[in-house]
């Protein structure tokens, strides 16, 4: 029997940049518990240091997501991912650097904040690069599926990534875990030169970037206010059960991923075939109840019920909203306009760490889901008024 990747040479090589991005965003996944428990347990700095330390790599993104969009148009999709992975080795081998300035805290934790911005950057030019680069191989028809391939790709990693950081934080120390964040993003440069490139826009009229960001904010919104109970459970759930003293700490983001990839691997087709408003008003209302139950939880197997919910909301938002995005911009125009509308998500991720630290220290971490929960519940309200603009405007 031939396989689909046979038939399709494009496909098969869909999976394989998915397979890269997965193995190179590993680096991110198994830092993502580990950095906030460096900062705040081995570094003695407080909870708002701690979220500070988390959401930089994504702040960084914010102001890059741009730069990135535009050079994939500009260069080809190609060329971004290969300087992406380049800013990947740099900031894990930065951030290795700080486990060595450990007697002073305040130094380390420079030094492990300037690892954070690289590799926010890196995050930037991969991820918008891998998807540009992907809807190029098989067709703007297919965006949703490249789009949830990458993020069924980069949850993956952080579900398994996470558990294995924490797994050599203990046994290894800090510095392991950067050193094995800096091999990875090297197997991801080898393989890429496997899989040809797709063409870029080089000379193609650009209007203002403000002006494409001007047809998408919306759908951006949805995407950060999501955004944010993801970031909730990145930075503070292992906190959060280990000052109530709970058990299974580190499947966290394990329980978050499997759902998100149950969803992905089931039903990735959904925004492709009944539209991507529609999917991300029933997976906020998931999402919602997830990340209440968190706030609620009284004992672990509730709390980690609550993050597979989440994971199963969160799921389809991302390459929903996304595919909304590219039939709303001219190809040309399709990486420049990805790269702001990730950075919507980047926004969330930024913001919650050092916002939700500052929450945690006064109200506690249960608290930091509550507003996962009110963030969720608004970009459910916020889709559904989209959802009967979009049947208004074609009746």
């Amino acid at each position: 029997m031939v396989s689909q990747s046979t038939r399709d040479p494009q496909q098969g090589r869909l999976l394989l940049l998915t397979a890269i991005l997965f193995i190179s965003y590993l680096c991110i996944g198994m830092s993502l518990p580990v950095i906030p428990i460096y900062i705040s347990k081995d570094l003695g700095l407080s909870n708002v240091w701690a979220g500070l330390g988390v959401g930089s790599a994504f702040l960084a993104t914010i102001v890059t997501r741009g730069h990135a969009g535009s050079l994939s148009d500009r260069l080809g999709a190609k060329f971004a991912v290969a300087r992406g992975l380049m800013f990947y080795v740099a900031g894990a081998v930065t951030s290795l650097l700080a486990g060595l300035t450990f007697h002073t805290p305040f130094i380390a934790f420079l030094v492990l904040l300037a690892g954070r911005l690289l590799l926010g950057l890196g995050e930037s030019l991969v991820a918008v690069g891998v998807i540009g680069w992907g809807i190029g191989l098989v067709g703007p028809a297919r965006s949703g599926k490249v789009l949830a391939l990458v993020g069924a790709a980069i949850y993956g990693a952080l579900a398994i990534g996470g558990p294995i950081g924490l797994a050599l934080l203990d046994n290894v120390g800090f510095t392991a875990v950067m050193a094995i964040g800096g091999i990875l993003p090297c197997l991801g440069l080898l393989a890429i030169w496997l899989i040809p490139g797709v063409a870029p826009h080089p000379d193609a009229e650009r209007p203002p970037f403000l002006s494409v960001m001007g047809r998408i904010w919306w759908h951006g919104l949805i995407v950060c206010l999501q955004g944010i109970g993801f970031a909730g459970i990145g930075a503070f759930f292992t906190l959060y059960f280990r000052d109530l003293s709970w058990s299974y700490s580190a499947l966290g983001l394990t329980a978050f991923g499997s759902g998100f990839v149950l969803v992905r691997v089931l039903f990735s087709h959904l925004p492709d075939r009944v539209g991507g408003l529609t999917v991300a008003a029933g997976s906020l209302a998931v999402e919602t109840i997830g990340q209440f139950l968190i706030w609620g939880a009284g004992d672990p197997l509730l709390a980690l019920a609550g993050a597979f919910l989440t994971g199963l909301g969160c799921s389809l938002i991302f390459p929903a909203m996304g595919r909304e995005v590219v039939h709303l911009v001219d190809p040309h125009l399709r990486g420049t306009a990805l790269g702001g509308f990730s950075a919507f998500q980047d926004l969330a991720y930024g913001l919650t760490g050092p916002l939700a630290g500052l929450l945690a220290d006064r109200a506690g971490y249960g608290s930091v889901f509550l507003i996962g929960g009110i963030a969720a519940g608004a970009g459910f309200l916020i889709a559904l008024l989209l959802r009967r603009a979009e049947r208004t405007a074609f009746q």
